[in-house]
């Protein structure tokens, strides 16, 4: 079997939901930034970046800043670190969800229901007024966490990723900076 990396202008026009996963700097958040401009470009609406990272130090702050750099012009960006509402965004406008990683830790950290947040959100993605990328870490790879809070974490993001994937129209593996189709869209 060959594996061939998937190109972005291929997944154009984008289908409801769309789950972009893969550990650490593999680039799945710029790979959905170039998925959701193309999709943006062909049906001429200015692409949403939902940011759910919290500037709460001095090096989180830097990558926020990088990131909304990255995007530049057109990008609107929407603040989501805990509440996410869809359904107020404009008809059509694609949308960058970046990440549910870190919304599920600002969930966890805001002592929140994760089931009823998880349910609120997946909600939201089903009824949003235009298609949605969600960018995600695959977080199981590695060892058990010592913890029970990382555990639990753990845990939650796995149950978190298959029902994201489950529901998503299309799902893309990151790896080494190379999408991969898992899902087809």
């Amino acid at each position: 079997m060959n594996i061939v990396p998937v190109k972005p202008e291929d997944l154009v026009p984008l289908k409801a939901l769309t789950l972009v996963i893969g550990g650490a700097r593999s680039g799945k958040s710029a790979f959905a930034e170039v998925l959701v401009a193309a999709h943006a470009a062909h049906v001429g609406c200015p692409p949403i970046y939902l940011a759910t990272g919290e500037a709460c130090d001095a090096e989180m702050a830097e990558r926020i800043r990088r990131h909304r750099e990255r995007r530049g012009a057109p990008w609107r960006t929407v603040e989501a670190p805990r509440i996410v509402s869809l359904a107020d965004l404009p008809a059509g406008a694609p949308v960058v969800f970046d990440c549910l990683t870190l919304w599920l830790t600002n969930l966890m950290l805001a002592r929140a229901d994760v089931e009823t947040g998880v349910a609120a959100l997946l909600a939201g993605f089903r009824t949003a007024p235009g298609p949605v990328v969600v960018v995600g870490n695959d977080v199981g790879a590695g060892i058990v966490p010592d913890t029970p809070l990382a555990r639990a974490f753990r845990d939650h993001a796995g149950e978190l990723n298959q029902r994201v994937a489950a529901a998503a129209t299309g799902v893309i593996l990151m790896t080494a900076g190379l999408p991969l189709v898992l899902k087809s869209i």
